[in-house]
């Protein structure tokens, strides 16, 4: 009996240990958290019918195409990408829409045109704006905060031989300096704080 409880107790503590540790893994930044438990993310809702989304937090990210400083304040245009559990731009999907984002205080437009961004705010409605020749209608969000995010490439390494000497085919074995022919290396590009 004493077994089974203790057997039990052991299995409780390392599933709240697993839980713990995997929330900390991704989090959402403080700039961009926002006072809402849960901000608008749904950029095409909010297209739709902006009405009933003004004044609602809404948090929203991806490509900054144009920074316009005005008069005690920036305007980001940014080109909006579906967010990934930490708020980051997933950067292999595609643009789902364009944003204003304003910014109460100036930006150098150098830091931020061509980055990634995050901007957390009140949803204010649509701008009416243009795209090339073309009209467009763009949400307009007061961030309130905002994350900019580095874009890095890392390479990840193909799997080795293992520790049979095997790789691949199970006819051939070799021996000495680079005697096995590994994949090629691939290169992603993530976004980091």
């Amino acid at each position: 009996m004493l077994k089974v409880i203790n057997c039990r107790t052991s299995i409780q503590v390392l599933i709240v240990l697993a839980v713990v540790m995997l929330t900390g893994c991704i989090s959402v930044p403080d700039s961009v958290k926002g006072t809402s438990p849960s901000p608008v993310q749904d950029l095409l809702s909010v297209k739709n019918a902006p009405e009933l989304f003004i004044g609602q937090e809404g948090r929203f990210g991806g490509k900054v195409l144009d920074v316009v400083n005005e008069n005690h304040r920036t305007r980001l245009e940014i080109s909006s990408l579906p967010l990934a559990s930490d708020a980051s731009p997933e950067l292999n999907e595609p643009s789902i829409g364009r944003i204003y984002a304003y910014v109460n205080s100036f930006l150098e437009p150098n830091d931020f045109k061509g980055n990634y961004v995050t901007v957390v705010g009140p949803i204010m409605g649509l701008e009416k704006g243009k795209i090339g020749q073309a009209d467009h209608s763009y949400v307009v969000i007061n961030a309130t905060g905002y994350q900019r995010w580095r874009s890095v490439q890392r390479v990840l390494m193909p799997y080795g031989p293992g520790s049979w000497n095997y790789y691949g085919s199970p006819y051939y074995s070799g021996w000495g300096w680079n005697w096995y022919y590994p994949d090629p290396a691939s290169i992603e590009t993530i976004l980091t704080k």
